[in-house]
């Protein structure tokens, strides 16, 4: 179990892997020593853990509600066992589950396992253009259900009205804590939060336009057993403890050089993802596309990636990134579930004879796809270290040979993010 010095203050559920490593990323640059667990750790991870907070990552954002339920207690279960003193629930700053809500569900189940009555949702992310304005969620100046997002394969917004969104998924009350009242500063907000319990309301929307009012309500919810929201709403955290003396005087980003070969793997078709895809073929860089259809009909494709990649000199791009339209023509053919399951187990495979033949560093892209790619590696245990781009730091397994890795969200990133990825991932600590 883990000593005094290093008992955990804060711990983290993220409903999948990339969404768990961007939270990680927040609480490293406020300066928490932070490690990422692929699941819940196994005794032995967890008899070696030295960090201030832990995000345990769970493949829950599209899993039967039961399911995701579940995963999620045996996760609090762990982590309160370990000493955490809050617990945080992420989620994606798209607010994107099943249409069941998993989020709300979760949510719920969470806050009656903790004993407590409220807690905050805000999916809200600034730097990376997720604002929320009287409930409703923006990316960039579009509304929710204008951004793209509505057509997303799996878990597709319409609407950008996050009461309602939220409100069909529990049964307890959902209320607004509104950014006039956050503009007014921490005391206000704790009032607000006051009164809203007392209304029996028992999750909040919060309004937030600025990284100012997360930092403004992470202040204010600093006695709150639980909080929800995107990796945003972290920003505020690490100060809490740091106030409290709680804190130590580390190099939270500090990791080191892993040589050997590297790779890009990219299974998202989000439009940003679909744009770094582009900035490396236009680059005139060595890219193997992977057909769904083909892996369908037992064409050896895993085979064919691999020997394309032995046989190039330069760093390679295997993808299954595409457009909407295509994505929703092989989903009419195989079925949602299907299409996605056959290239995720492509991609781990593929990564898994890469790192037989020496590759050690992985730049993924899209959350279901690095689930996929850190399970067939057998990563248990990452080490967070510095932001690559808003949202995506660079990363370290613990236990074995270590890998350096950089996990995207599909959303996340700027259009030469695998480059740059790739740099830093070959520098270790920059």
């Amino acid at each position: 179990m883990t000593t005094a010095n290093s008992r955990p203050l804060l711990g983290c559920i993220a409903d999948d892997f990339t969404g768990a490593t961007d939270l990680a990323n927040m609480l490293v640059r406020g300066g928490m020593r932070t490690v990422q667990s692929i699941g819940i750790p196994s005794a032995e991870v967890a008899a070696g853990l030295d960090a201030d907070a832990v995000v345990i990552a769970l493949k829950s954002r599209t899993t039967p509600v039961a399911e995701a339920i579940g995963e999620s207690l045996a996760a609090l279960q762990w982590l309160r066992e370990q000493g955490c003193e809050q617990i945080f629930f992420k989620y994606c700053s798209t607010f994107d589950s099943t249409a069941a809500g998993n989020i709300g569900q979760v949510s719920e189940a969470l806050l009656k396992a903790l004993g407590s009555d409220f807690t905050l949702a805000c999916p809200a992310f600034p730097e990376n253009g997720r604002t929320i304005f009287r409930g409703h969620l923006f990316v960039q100046d579009q509304l929710l259900n204008e951004s793209g997002m509505q057509h997303h394969p799996l878990t597709p917004m319409t609407d950008a009205n996050l009461l309602r969104v939220l409100q069909a998924q529990t049964r307890l009350p959902v209320g607004l804590l509104r950014y006039d009242v956050i503009a007014q500063g921490v005391d206000a907000v704790r009032t607000k939060i006051a009164e809203l319990r007392g209304q029996g309301i028992g999750m909040a929307i919060a309004d937030a336009l600025s990284d100012a009012d997360l930092y403004t309500l992470g202040a204010a919810c600093a006695d709150l057993p639980l909080l929800t929201g995107g990796s945003g709403l972290a920003l505020g955290l690490p100060e809490n403890f740091r106030r409290a003396g709680k804190l130590r005087d580390l190099d939270a980003a500090s990791l080191p050089a892993v040589p050997g070969g590297e790779v890009v793997l990219a299974g998202s078709a989000s439009l940003a993802t679909n744009a770094q895809v582009d900035a490396w073929l236009e680059a005139e860089r060595p890219a193997w596309r992977i057909d769904p259809l083909a892996l369908a009909a037992g064409e050896p494709v895993v085979d064919q990636a691999l020997a394309f990649a032995r046989n190039q000199q330069d760093t390679v791009l295997i993808y299954a990134t595409s457009t909407a339209e295509e994505v929703k023509a092989v989903q009419r053919q195989l079925g949602v579930e299907r299409a996605g399951a056959l290239v995720e187990t492509a991609l781990g495979e593929i990564a898994q004879g890469l790192r037989d033949s020496g590759v050690r560093r992985f730049v993924v892209a899209g959350g279901e796809t690095s689930g996929a790619v850190v399970k067939a590696l057998g990563v248990q245990l990452l080490q967070i270290g510095a932001q690559i781009d808003p949202g995506v730091p660079a990363t370290v397994s613990s236990g074995g040979e270590p890998l350096a890795l950089a996990l995207k969200s599909g959303n996340f990133g700027g259009r030469e993010f695998f480059s740059k990825a790739l740099g830093q991932l070959a520098g270790g600590q920059s």
